[in-house]
């Protein structure tokens, strides 16, 4: 299982949305490389779901229950399913994602508008420890 962090804007589609639906479909995604991310997440990997905007936390998690394909309204980009986990009992901010060593080269805080960022299996970590999974 390899996790990734999804950012959204809370106001367009938040973590309460795609919980309350159950599951979705993840789109809207347009760099190059949060693209050519998405197109290495496999059926059941773990995404952490991140608000951007004045938020800017990992607020919850969900599982991918599809790998990325053409966007049918888009063909150049893609779409992926999750389905929803759990809100975290507590969000992880980006200030501690930024004070974590193990984020230290991390594209979500080199390349804040990189939508999809992979995470070593330390940053799952510090996630949990941190949001009290």
């Amino acid at each position: 299982m390899t996790d990734f962090i999804f950012k959204t804007e809370p106001s367009d589609y938040s973590f309460a949305d795609l919980a309350k639906a159950g599951s979705g479909t993840w789109d809207g995604v347009r760099n190059p490389v949060a693209l050519r991310t998405m197109k290495e997440i496999a059926k059941g990997d773990r995404v952490f779901v991140y608000h951007t905007g004045s938020e800017k936390a990992v607020i919850g998690t969900a599982t991918a229950t599809t790998v990325a394909r053409a966007d049918p309204r888009a063909p150049a980009l893609s779409v992926i399913d999750l389905k929803a986990g759990r809100a975290l009992p507590k969000a992880v901010t980006l200030a501690q994602l930024k004070a974590a060593p193990a984020f230290a080269d991390s594209p979500l805080v080199r390349m804040g508008r990189l939508s999809i960022v992979r995470l070593s299996a330390e940053q799952a970590k510090v996630i949990e420890t941190l949001g009290g999974l």
